[in-house]
């Protein structure tokens, strides 16, 4: 009986993981104000989207941090035609962390070269001050 209760609090955990919350609904709204920051190229913004140790494994597999992107902003040597994220679906855990999966449409220039992809993404959010930063990401290409 004891083992049956422990498995039906884990699943009822597991269910309240996945289910959307309005914890889960703010973080996906920050993920929408983050991709019109990029596209806007407001380095403030990004700035404030970002925490400060941020970092994102491109789909090159290189790293960069939020210093990076705040300077493409503020240089304009990346600009964005689209940055639009896209069949996302959100994980808060404790309140204070989220996991946001989806893809990303990216199309413009970065450093005078054309780009026009869209990646799987893997965005990780934590809450700091009450209100929700990326904190880490993830890409991986899916088209050319």
């Amino acid at each position: 009986m004891r083992i049956v209760l422990i498995f039906s609090l884990i699943c009822v955990v597991a269910v309240l993981a996945q289910t959307p919350t309005d914890e889960g609904a703010a973080v996906l709204q920050t993920e929408r104000n983050g991709c019109v920051a990029y596209l806007h190229g407001d380095a403030d913004k990004i700035a404030n989207f970002l925490t400060d140790d941020y970092a994102l494994t491109n789909s090159k597999g290189g790293i960069t941090t939020a210093a990076d992107d705040i300077e493409d902003a503020r240089s304009g040597r990346v600009h964005y035609d689209v940055f639009e994220n896209y069949d996302m679906k959100v994980r808060v855990y404790g309140g204070h962390t989220a996991i946001v999966t989806g893809k990303t449409k990216v199309k413009g220039n970065a450093q005078g070269k054309p780009i026009d992809i869209i990646v799987q993404f893997t965005d990780t959010f934590v809450k700091q001050n009450g209100r929700w930063r990326l904190a880490a990401g993830h890409v991986s290409r899916l088209k050319e």
